[in-house]
């Protein structure tokens, strides 16, 4: 029975690990996200990996060779416990696919509900939190921020926030 396990890359290798890995058969995924990069006085939005360092594989370990997989280019080790592989909670990884939206990215915002704490990922206002307004038409949502000592509604894209830890 194939099961899903988590992939420790190299720092920065996480693509690098996946395209690899699936040349080598195995069937790898790589979950993703749109981030805020600042560089150089500017503010970037790209394509990051959702957990850094970090990709799935799946596999069934009692009939596939796995041992090849912490020799791969870009990957530092299979996470495991003594000599055998840790598979990932059963749903966790379906789940998290079923969140991909057509660009191919996991979209956070969509188990988001109104009242609850939200962290801008891109903008001018990228990495301040606030709490969910309401959910609009057209993939438009208000959040609720507070600058400078007041309570700011603003209007923003959904792919643009993520859950605040």
């Amino acid at each position: 029975m194939s099961r899903w396990y988590v992939v420790n890359t190299l720092p920065h290798q996480e693509s690098r690990a996946e395209a690899n890995l699936s040349r080598q058969g195995y069937r790898a995924w790589l979950p993703a996200i749109r981030r805020a990069r600042r560089h150089a006085r500017r503010i970037d939005t790209v394509h990051a990996p959702l957990f850094p360092g970090y990709l799935f594989v799946e596999l069934d370990i009692a009939r596939e060779a796995w041992s090849s997989i912490n020799g791969t280019f870009g990957v530092r080790h299979l996470l495991s416990h003594g000599e055998r592989p840790l598979p990932v909670p059963e749903g966790f990884v379906e789940t998290l696919r079923g969140t991909v939206d057509v660009s191919g990215e996991v979209d956070l915002a969509g188990t988001m509900r109104p009242g609850e704490r939200v962290r801008l990922l891109a903008g001018p206002f990228a990495d301040c939190v606030g709490t969910l307004g309401h959910l609009g038409s057209g993939g438009r949502v208000a959040i609720l921020l507070d600058l400078l000592g007041q309570k700011v509604e603003a209007q923003v894209s959904r792919r643009m926030l993520a859950p605040a830890a």
